[in-house]
């Protein structure tokens, strides 16, 4: 709900939802800025691996990647966010390891300064929830990944930043370029 106030928008009657494709996954220790936006954002994010019969089977932290002046002016001329939110890199993920049912932690750190540190508990929709209904109105196969929003702190990154991205005890190293 922070997050929704930080970006002055209102608070939404279902879930929002935008699709991102394969090519917009990444894993390992850098983060390729896209030379169109000026103003890319980051979003840190409990990710949900999905198993057989629609089982949250493992969990992991993603940086959801947001070019916030391409959003603007799709959100401008009532268009698609996909460039936006689904350009080449924009969703990184960290290891998945075996889920759990409980809160976690959440925190990321550029350059030394904490920018995000929550915990799901303050989630607007639980993960059951979150399952239930995209799979109502998508459909949910196996191997899907669901990114469950972000807490609020969302702010830019800048080529050369240093990011430490952190779930529960779970550290991981990046840099933005």
């Amino acid at each position: 709900m922070e997050h929704i106030h930080e970006l002055n928008n209102g608070i939404p009657a279902e879930p929002l939802v935008f699709l991102k494709p394969n090519s917009s996954i990444i894993t390992g220790d850098t983060l390729t800025l896209p030379d169109f936006s000026e103003n890319v954002h980051h979003e840190t994010e409990l990710v949900l691996l999905i198993g057989e019969n629609k089982q949250i089977i493992a969990y992991t932290v993603g940086l959801d990647l947001t070019a916030r002046d391409v959003q603007d002016v799709c959100k401008t001329k009532g268009l698609p966010w996909l460039k936006a939110k689904g350009f080449k890199g924009a969703c990184w993920l960290g290891e998945f390891k075996p889920f759990t049912q409980k809160q976690y932690h959440l925190s990321l750190t550029i350059n030394g300064e904490t920018r995000q540190d929550d915990s799901t508990e303050k989630m607007m929709y639980s993960f059951d929830y979150l399952v239930d209904y995209l799979d109502n109105l998508y459909g949910i196969q196996t191997g899907d990944i669901i990114m469950t929003g972000s807490p609020k702190g969302v702010g830019k990154i800048e080529r050369g930043d240093k990011l430490v991205v952190r779930i529960d005890d779970d550290r991981y190293e990046l840099r933005a370029q």
